[in-house]
């Protein structure tokens, strides 16, 4: 049953599209937002964006501002909100810092294929160019790491910029777009009326499927004798789950994915291989080089992916099916481009394939997964040394949400540990930072998860080096009282530059080591539930109460200081030159 607000709200955004009326920039901007749908924006108030939140001040009952700890966090927070409900993400920030303080947030949306909004503020029109207090040329700054950006200068352009953002931040390829508004332009009156943008002259966002491409795939995934696919997370954002799941169970295809692909099928699903990359499984790694068709879907060919370029899967026939034509043949050279959508891509490919099963070429995966579980996994997932590992934390929580979480992780060696065995049953469900690699990323970034999907458990997954970079949004769960769940695996080391250390700079630990504060204590401050493990005999009860807590909660876990990740290719070594310890 419809509330009454949510009528109001349904009017009052139908209003804006349908009439014609006099109002300020500043409310402009708060009714463009209403039209597009927006509930929840992210922000952090100042000077040149001042008349906006004060157009804000008078919508409370219609959108949830958020009031993040810093700039930064409110674009992590939007990345993570966008990532889990398919929605385009908002913030907000004031000129001069507060602006350049999106630009980590916006740059790692930018590589991860995010689709925010980001309204900032500036000074007025005629202080422009002329080193006013707090100016800076944020649409020059943020050129390079945005889709698209705009100067506002006059109210009357705002529904047309707006409405462009929205439309280019959200189809193709998603990506974060930058709107700046000048002061002036959000005092002034105009005559307002609102259209969605529904198609810009000269920009197609998503290409025609060339049929003959099609066939082509085809007829080499037909002849295959040992195909292997790799998916990225273009299967997520096309919203293709089904269409792939299809395809890979029709043609008996063993199925790899990038770490911003995981979860587009469940991880106990029979066709799922594993993780490609430095630290991903030995043999979906080592056996690219010996597949003979490569079919690659939503994925980019990243170099932490392909290792040595000069030696990678050069054996193969290479399929990349991609909605951007600049990532075809960017790195990897392709044999056949399939362009377009992928959910009408893999839909039309279908029909097109033959029954398959590759019996003996699966059992090379088995074997190699049963030495890599020798060698590695059973020391992870079942240690019997003194020290917990990262990997059993992650055992201890799939156990307890059994594979329905959420999982948000930040960026090191927890990172991996993470992505490789935390259990995945449904879509959307790994939220990370992969091509930009951001420390402080996750913990705002959960609480944008949170609260785009308020009915699943959310886990953020941190090292205590990266959890230190954003902490002060302890303040923003605490003001909002978001109830994430919060787990920093504590090796007291920037782990995964003192493994590099290790093995590549002879034990050189030079500024890794970090003598931490009390983590729990901080926690408590904010009135978050806290607690610290110590001893393995104390992790399970500790998950466990960790998940059953209503309300946010700190689980600080201490783990063997000086472990390492593996598998792992050593930076431009071949993929099949992988190493398992």
């Amino acid at each position: 049953m419809k509330t009454t607000q949510t009528i109001q709200n349904k009017t009052q955004a139908q209003k804006s599209t349908q009439t014609t009326e006099r109002i300020s920039g500043s409310e402009a901007v708060i009714r463009c937002l209403l039209a597009e749908g927006v509930d929840i924006l992210y922000g952090y108030p100042g000077g040149a964006i001042m008349p906006v939140y004060d157009e804000l001040y008078k919508y409370q009952d219609q959108l949830h501002h958020v009031l993040t700890r810093h700039e930064q966090g409110a674009t992590h927070a939007a990345q993570g909100y966008a990532r889990i409900s398919g929605k385009v993400g908002v913030c907000l920030a004031t000129s001069g810092p507060g602006a350049t303080n999106l630009i980590t947030g916006i740059a790692d949306a930018q590589i991860d294929s995010t689709p925010l909004v980001c309204i900032t503020g500036q000074v007025g029109s005629h202080l422009l160019g002329s080193d006013a207090f707090q100016e800076t040329d944020i649409v020059g700054i943020s050129t390079p790491v945005t889709k698209w950006n705009h100067q506002v200068t006059k109210a009357s352009q705002i529904p047309e910029v707006l409405a462009k953002a929205f439309y280019i931040a959200r189809s193709g390829r998603p990506g974060p777009v930058l709107v700046d508004i000048t002061k002036d332009a959000q005092f002034e009156e105009f005559d307002f009326s609102y259209k969605k943008c529904k198609t810009i002259r000269s920009y197609k966002p998503v290409p025609e499927t060339n049929l003959n491409a099609l066939l082509e795939a085809a007829e080499l995934i037909n002849n295959a004798k040992k195909p292997l696919v790799v998916w990225g997370q273009g299967v997520i954002l096309g919203k293709a789950e089904a269409e792939f799941k299809a395809v890979i169970e029709k043609a008996g295809l063993p199925a790899a994915w990038t770490i911003l692909g995981a979860s587009a099928i469940p991880s106990t699903h029979p066709l799922n291989v594993g993780m490609v990359g430095m630290h991903g499984n030995y043999a979906p790694n080592v056996l690219t080089n010996e597949c003979d068709v490569l079919i690659a879907i939503g994925m980019r060919f990243d170099d932490r992916v392909t290792g040595n370029l000069e030696s990678y899967a050069k054996q193969a026939k290479v399929i990349h099916f991609d909605i951007d034509p600049a990532e075809i043949d960017k790195n990897v050279k392709t044999d056949v481009a399939v362009l377009g959508d992928s959910k009408d891509s893999l839909k039309n490919l279908l029909p097109l394939l033959n029954p398959n099963s590759h019996i003996e070429w699966h059992q090379k995966f088995k074997d190699l997964y049963a030495l890599e579980y020798e060698k590695v996994i059973q020391d992870d997932l079942h240690p019997t040394k003194v020290g917990i590992t990262m990997g059993e934390v992650l055992k201890e929580i799939n156990i307890k949400t059994n594979g329905d979480a959420a999982i948000v992780s930040d960026v090191g060696q927890h990172q991996m540990i993470t992505c490789r065995y935390a259990n995945y049953n449904q879509s959307k469900s790994n939220i990370t930072s992969g091509g930009l690699g951001t420390m402080g990323f996750a913990l705002p970034a959960a609480i944008g998860a949170k609260m785009g999907a308020p009915d699943r458990e959310v886990v953020a997954v941190i090292g205590d080096g990266g959890y230190q970079m954003t902490i002060q949004e302890l303040g923003t769960i605490f003001q909002q009282q978001v109830p994430v769940k919060i787990v920093v695996l504590n090796n007291e080391f920037l782990g995964m530059v003192r493994q590099w250390q290790q093995l590549f700079f002879d034990k050189r630990y030079a500024s890794t080591e970090m003598v931490n504060p009390d983590f729990v204590v901080i926690a408590k401050g904010y009135d978050i539930k806290a607690q610290k493990v110590v001893d393995r005999k104390d992790l399970k009860a500790a998950v466990n109460e960790m998940i059953d807590h209503d309300g946010p909660y700190f689980l600080e876990v201490r783990v063997e200081k000086e472990a390492n990740v593996f598998p792992m290719i050593p930076t431009g070594a071949s993929v099949s030159d992988m190493r398992l310890e």
